[in-house]
């Protein structure tokens, strides 16, 4: 939708605030508006369009016809001659009627917040299953606005030698992209199901799930932590696909460390469930990791943005810590201070870009997963060497005391691998 070549899209965006608080929109304040359309300029660029205009409208309600009323639509459209601008971006849900209808009077191309949502996905998309994924949800957006796209189109056509009206163009579509989404469904469950097969072969290992809102370091993170080299940039959604790592917490417990896409506001719902076999990662995971930009003045909201999609997967009760990533970003340490006494003694404070404090999240890691680790003490005698070995084959050292003729050893495990040692020493 938005042209990636050297002719690159000059676009307005569009903001909108509505006193009555309906599903269409915001908050009804201005200022988790301008919030939202720093927001849109940034997926903009992502997208690879250059912000030139930024308007902002406050309206009652969204005119049904036009989302904006007629005449700020000419508005815009004057805008647009006057700057040269070929694209005009909404900060909200657009039907496929309105759609026509603004391109019409503004005689530019126009995209709805969800558009360029898929537009960045489908951009992004590397594996053959985020293609899929993006594609289904591209399919999935399209068909709820077919009646705006065809509505001019009044013939009827049928087969020659057959009575009737035939179908009109609209049902065509519609047919033909409801075959291709059983289609992609298929080819997704499939992948699905060997994603499974993978996670049954891995169960026995402990997993953590980064999550959090786009741009927010997780996949810096996540190479910070593992030496993996995934893409890792200063833009949105940078990754789409689930990278799954292993990491030792400590020189005896490992575990798997898991990026995903990352979530924001309002974000499509055919994305959340064209992406459904990928978020499944963070539904089976045991832990999660909240990585949090706090840099960003509206980390709050966007905290409440991953609860709220963390809820609508059902992940809310999982055991969870908060890494505030970016801290060097952040000149008054006390901003920092403050959010991290807000948030709780489970959570910390790091750069990933600068290895800050890595160790230490390491640590509350483990704390997250005391529940599953056990501390044992053995004494052993000189003869026993093969029983020592076979203990620290498999557990930690964490303290010994020598005494004439023995030694007392005490050391730290997972309760799965204490299970295991328990049948092999005292069998």
């Amino acid at each position: 939708m938005i042209s990636t070549n050297s002719n690159q899209d000059r676009a307005i965006v569009v903001g909108v605030d509505f006193k009555s608080k309906n599903p269409y929109s915001g908050s009804g304040e201005r200022g988790q508006v301008d919030e939202s359309l720093d927001e849109i300029v940034l997926l903009a660029d992502t997208a690879g369009a250059r912000v030139i205009k930024r308007i902002f409208q406050e309206r009652q309600s969204p005119d049904a016809a036009y989302f904006i009323g007629k005449g700020k639509a000419e508005e815009i459209r004057n805008i647009c001659e006057q700057d040269d601008l070929s694209l005009a971006i909404f900060d909200d849900d657009l039907s496929g009627v309105q759609i026509r209808n603004l391109e019409n009077i503004i005689e530019r191309r126009v995209l709805d917040r969800s558009g360029l949502i898929l537009d960045i996905f489908a951009l992004r998309a590397r594996s053959r299953e985020a293609k899929l994924q993006v594609e289904m949800a591209q399919l999935k957006y399209g068909m709820s606005r077919l009646a705006g796209k065809w509505q001019h189109f009044s013939k009827q056509f049928g087969v020659v030698g057959t009575r009737g009206p035939g179908e009109k163009q609209i049902e065509v579509d519609r047919r033909v992209a409801k075959k291709r989404i059983s289609a992609l469904k298929e080819k997704l469950e499939s992948i699905s199901n060997q994603r499974e097969l993978r996670r049954v072969r891995r169960s026995d290992v402990p997993k953590f799930a980064l999550v959090g809102y786009t741009n927010a370091g997780k996949s810096t993170l996540m190479n910070a932590l593992s030496g993996a080299e995934t893409l890792a940039e200063n833009k949105l959604f940078a990754t789409l696909d689930a990278f799954t790592r292993k990491i030792f917490l400590s020189p005896s417990i490992p575990c798997l460390l898991v990026d995903t896409v990352g979530f924001i506001r309002r974000l499509p719902p055919d994305l959340i469930a064209s992406f459904k076999s990928t978020l499944e990662e963070v539904v089976f995971a045991d832990y999660i990791i909240h990585v949090v930009d706090v840099s960003n003045p509206a980390l709050r909201e966007q905290i409440d943005v991953v609860s709220e999609t963390l809820s609508q997967l059902g992940c809310a009760a999982k055991p969870t810590m908060m890494a505030f990533n970016k801290v060097d970003r952040v000149g008054n340490f006390e901003v920092v201070r403050s959010v991290l006494n807000q948030y709780g003694g489970n959570s910390i404070a790091i750069s990933a870009e600068r290895h800050m404090n890595l160790n230490m999240l390491k640590d509350k890691m483990l704390g997250l997963m005391s529940s599953d680790i056990v501390e044992k003490s053995f004494r052993i005698k000189p003869a026993q060497s093969e029983k020592l070995a076979k203990i620290l084959s498999i557990a930690e050292f964490v303290q010994e005391d020598s005494r004439p003729g023995s030694l007392r050893l005490k050391v730290r495990m997972r309760k799965k691998d204490w299970e295991r040692l328990k049948r092999e020493i005292y069998a």
